[in-house]
């Protein structure tokens, strides 16, 4: 029997996707609600879907008196920092105006679900000390870490006013696929450095940009942390069930713990698929700082979360399996 329905927004994307298979693999019922824009389909065929916007108040509001979800996980929105200075219209509409019809929306049930909310490290702007915790001033230096943050204040006050459970999830640089190879990163236009390299080494788009060698690090490239698709969607499980059982999570950082270089990023992913990867130097980029690394300790400690599979070897062999999949090249 299952445990309860699991409204999750945006369950067509890249991590809401892998959400709807671990929440059906956990016993729960996933209804997937997902407008197809940045989505696919295919990613979630064998499970409950509705295509539509979450900022749409009729639609939500039908769904969840139909459903009565035991929570709701929100991945729906948009994420490239860079769009979201050049359209911050787009990223306050779909990231923070739809938002707050979903949490209205969800006051129309005789009880509030618990509600996991998918937000960035990108709240915390430039680091200021590292590793970076979730006591670190937030300071975000985009639209797209502003319109998170002010989700993260609406919480926190519908916490206090309405008694909302929430949890918002900060991921650091989410990575890798379903290990069953299910689903996977498919962006269009894709700017995350895994799949990038991946598809070069593939032969499949032109060298890799290395934006920058100059920066203070041992390398001189950037350094990131990198969290397998499939550990964040294990801790979102474990928020869930928190909220769920009465357990307060609030704001929680997702990351590996460990920073690795865009050069050694490449260099793995030349090891795994035994091909080199075609690089070409390319100008910094405004506002990427030199070092981003999470520090876990309160996921460990709230969650009893740690990541299992964030090593860059493991996170690299399941992106290239799904690259292989992805192109017909398996």
């Amino acid at each position: 029997m299952a445990k309860g329905s699991i409204l999750v927004t945006g369950g067509a994307g890249y991590i809401g996707a892998q959400m709807a298979l671990t929440l059906a693999e956990a016993g729960y019922e996933p209804v997937i609600l997902d407008d197809l824009l940045t989505g696919h389909r295919a990613a979630v065929d064998a499970l409950p879907f509705v295509e539509g916007d979450v900022g749409d108040v009729r639609l939500v509001t039908d769904l969840l008196a139909r459903y009565q979800p035991v929570g709701v996980l929100h991945f729906a929105g948009v994420s490239q920092a860079g769009q979201s200075v050049e359209q911050p219209a787009l990223y306050y509409d779909r990231n923070l105006v739809r938002s707050l019809a979903l949490l209205d929306a969800l006051r129309t049930l005789p009880t509030l679900p618990a509600f996991v909310f998918s937000s960035s490290a990108a709240v915390y702007g430039e680091p200021a000390a590292l590793p970076i915790r979730e006591d670190h001033p937030c300071a975000p230096v985009n639209p797209y870490g502003a319109t998170k943050l002010a989700v993260e204040g609406a919480l926190e006050a519908y916490g206090t006013a309405y008694g909302l459970r929430w949890a918002a999830l900060r991921y650091f640089n989410a990575a890798g696929a379903d290990p069953q190879g299910r689903s996977g990163e498919c962006h269009e236009p894709e700017t995350h450095l895994i799949p990038l390299a991946l598809q070069a080494a593939a032969g499949l788009r032109p060298p890799l940009n290395i934006h920058g060698r100059d920066y203070d690090t041992p390398d001189g490239t950037c350094i990131r942390d990198y969290v397998h698709v499939a550990d964040l969607c294990r801790a979102h499980l474990l928020a869930l069930e928190n909220l769920i059982q009465g357990s307060p999570v609030g704001c929680v950082n997702l990351g590996g713990g460990t920073g690795r270089s865009v050069l050694e990023v490449i260099a793995v992913v030349g090891r795994v698929t035994g091909q080199t990867v075609p690089v070409a130097d390319a100008p910094r980029r405004a506002g990427d700082p030199a070092r981003l690394v999470a520090d876990i300790t309160r996921a460990k400690q709230i969650l009893g979360w740690e990541p299992a599979m964030s090593d860059l070897d493991t996170i690299i062999g399941h992106a290239w399996t799904w690259e292989k999949q992805k192109h017909g090249t398996a």
